[in-house]
């Protein structure tokens, strides 16, 4: 071991975190704990911390636990592709799936107790069987046991004196404005999404074919999603202790397998203000007293699901309660079973926080598309979501439980995907910017909350890096139809005549290659694989044509044009091997690698890490680092990498260089000299 030069170390990894906002909200005084830390600790003057490709989650929080770039450690999107077909691609959130060396394992191994808390990056399952390894986990990135212990989904009920029978559907799609009325035309169940969850639970393989607008994620998590439950307002009847003047309603929940009825009561002036919720109308007492606006946290309700029962907590709201009781709109935010340890390693640390901190709340997974719902709902779940974090780190922290925690908290990213894009104006959505742009600054002093709970550790000797994987753009319009990453990307490659789909008998289009007829595919982020014949069983293009073909494809996407401006879409687009250049190249990597042009980008993940977007955002990830070991209130000039990160840690921590590792000590932030 080397002299280690602190004996505490914790990464506060927060995905989307973006250098260029953070700056201009903290140079408006409006991040006053990120301000401190910068005060008291090291990075450039412009917080940028230069990022790897792709910047998308998977890849880049496995760059920065290991040191190695996508090629070494061979996670190159969210997906990576499927060695059996083109067509298909395989989660890519397990750390069976890397072959690089995460710093953890060379922490455990000198004997340093260490936390990997929620790292969506080669974290799980757990990669070392060291009893000095704990793993809370990293199964997915929105937040801990989101993945693996949801037993109902979020529900949105209107109840109305208008309505004769109560209706259900199931993970139903609702536009802006709307509202949660049901008819057989304007709710249409989610089935496509259903693919994802699977593919993520089982890490099979999944296809997707992405041919429309409507396929695109801004069009997607743009959409709120819910359980959709309608029912009719009544004066109450047969209850055993309803109180004068209430009305009833029902709701539906466990997938409309659960009927509770609902009171809807009046206040001491005769005003219908709060809604009583009952297991049955023979019970004295409601399981649950909601004010209207009232935002109600981590309520434990019982659920069903698959014929089991489950005590599930949630957040509730009571977004609408009319005067005169003939209205009611009511948000239940998702379940998640409270006693699922599935993805706690040992297992005695999930009793532990349960016990001491509290139970696992539900992030928010509400869509972006109505701000009342983010305003709501949205943003007070991950407040709360937040605060449960802090408090689970900070007990162990407070207790000398570990000797370095690697953290992460997913809210700018989860919050972003929802309503980053509706910051700027666009044709074809309802969405006022200014609104949106308002809820930019919420999410950062979140953030920043968030992270001031940890700055009297400082103080205490720990040494705390804050970092991102990268940042979130808002984009300017909507990207062409190439570039998203989860699936195969159609329309601009069928335009360039080398990918084609089949069709029916009518001549109407199918969602299935026609691998007859299509040389190339362009499959995930930024990648796109040659139909060769002998490597994929599917293959038309004869080896000795590959160079050629390659050649004219890149030749193709560079004279690719918006057919209203005449600007060119993709930025770069080399074959395989020139990917080197970006350490993007190898067998994970497609026989083209391409970003996309700047100004043409989606929120992250298709573009370079410079790339810029509107109202001040940037794809970038930031760097900010302070306490033991390091220089005090000082701008480094040094261009800081994703990859510099553990071997900086590791010289910190007096431990050797993880086998892999790619990048070099920040010698230049060290408080002695290296």
């Amino acid at each position: 071991m080397r002299k280690q030069l602190t004996e505490k170390i914790l990464v506060l990894g927060v995905d989307g975190l973006d250098p260029a906002l953070t700056k201009k909200f903290m140079d408006q005084g409006k991040l006053p704990n990120i301000k401190k830390f910068v005060t008291r600790g090291v990075q450039r003057e412009d917080l940028v911390f230069h990022g790897a490709v792709p910047t998308i989650t998977p890849p880049i929080w496995t760059t920065l636990s290991t040191g190695a770039y996508p090629n070494t450690h061979g996670i190159t999107c969210f997906f990576n592709q499927s060695h059996e077909r083109l067509d298909e691609i395989v989660y890519a959130l397990n750390s069976k799936m890397s072959k690089a060396e995460p710093l953890w394992d060379v922490f455990t191994e000198a004997g340093k107790n260490t936390l990997v808390w929620h790292w969506p990056g080669a974290a799980w399952p757990p990669t070392s069987d060291s009893v000095n390894l704990s793993v809370v986990d990293g199964t997915q990135p929105a937040a801990v046991n989101n993945g693996v212990a949801g037993v109902d989904w979020d529900i949105l009920l209107m109840a109305s004196a208008e309505f004769e029978a109560v209706k259900f559907k199931p993970h139903a799609s609702i536009d802006s404005g709307a509202g949660c009325i049901l008819t057989d035309q304007d709710v249409e169940p989610e089935s496509e999404k259903e693919d994802y969850r699977q593919a993520m639970a089982s890490g099979k393989s999944m296809r997707n074919i992405i041919a429309e607008y409507e396929d695109c994620e801004l069009f997607v998590l743009g959409a709120v999603a819910f359980d959709i439950v309608n029912s009719p307002i009544k004066d109450a009847q047969g209850w055993k202790n309803a109180p004068l003047n209430a009305k009833e309603f029902i709701i539906l929940t466990s997938g409309g397998f659960v009927r509770r009825p609902a009171l809807i009561l009046q206040n001491e002036s005769g005003v219908y203000d709060s809604i009583a919720i009952y297991k049955s109308k023979k019970d004295d007492k409601p399981l649950l007293v909601l004010k209207k606006d009232e935002f109600i946290s981590t309520w434990l309700d019982e659920v069903k699901k698959n014929e089991q029962d489950f005590l599930g907590v949630r957040h509730l709201r009571a977004l609408e309660i009319a005067p005169d009781g003939s209205r009611v709109k009511l948000w239940m935010g998702r379940a998640l079973d409270i006693n699922n340890n599935a993805v706690w390693h040992p297992k005695q640390l999930h009793e532990k926080i349960m016990k001491n901190v509290g139970y696992v709340p539900p992030c928010g997974i509400v869509g972006g598309s109505d701000p009342t719902l983010v305003e709501k709902a949205l943003l007070p779940s991950w407040d709360v979501y937040c605060k449960w974090q802090a408090d689970s780190l900070t007990y162990l922290m407070d207790n000398r439980e570990y000797d370095v925690i690697f953290s992460h908290i997913h809210n700018v990213d989860n919050i972003g995907h929802q309503i980053w894009h509706y910051a700027k104006k666009q044709e074809d959505w309802d969405n006022d910017p200014s609104v949106y742009q308002g809820f930019f600054e919420d999410v950062y002093k979140q953030t920043d909350d968030y992270l001031g709970r940890f700055l009297k550790y400082l103080d205490e000797g720990w040494t705390i890096f804050i970092v991102s994987d990268h940042g979130l753009i808002t984009t300017e319009n909507h990207p062409p139809i190439i570039g998203e990453f989860t699936g195969v990307n159609i329309r601009v490659m069928e335009e360039l005549g080398y990918t084609t789909l089949k069709r029916d008998e009518n001549g109407n289009e199918l969602r299935e290659i026609d691998w007859e007829k299509t040389k190339a595919v362009a499959t995930r982020g930024n990648h796109i694989w040659i139909n060769l014949k002998g490597r994929n069983n599917t293959g038309i293009v004869d080896p000795d044509d590959k160079y050629e073909l390659e050649d004219e494809i890149i030749s193709a996407l560079y004279n690719y044009r918006e057919k209203e401006t005449g600007r060119r879409i993709i930025s770069i687009a080399v074959r395989n091997k020139e990917a080197a250049i970006f350490s993007f190249d190898g067998p994970e990597s497609g026989d083209i690698v391409y970003f996309i042009e700047e100004g043409f980008n989606r929120l992250h993940g298709d573009g370079l890490p410079t790339a810029k977007g509107y109202f001040d955002t940037s794809v970038s990830p930031i760097f900010i680092a302070a306490g033991k070991g390091l220089k005090e209130n000082f701008t480094t000039d040094r261009v800081i990498r994703q990859v510099d990160l553990a071997p900086t840690m590791a010289v910190l921590g007096g431990v050797r260089m993880p086998k892999q590792c790619e990048g070099a000590p920040l010698y230049q932030i060290l408080a002695e000299e290296f």
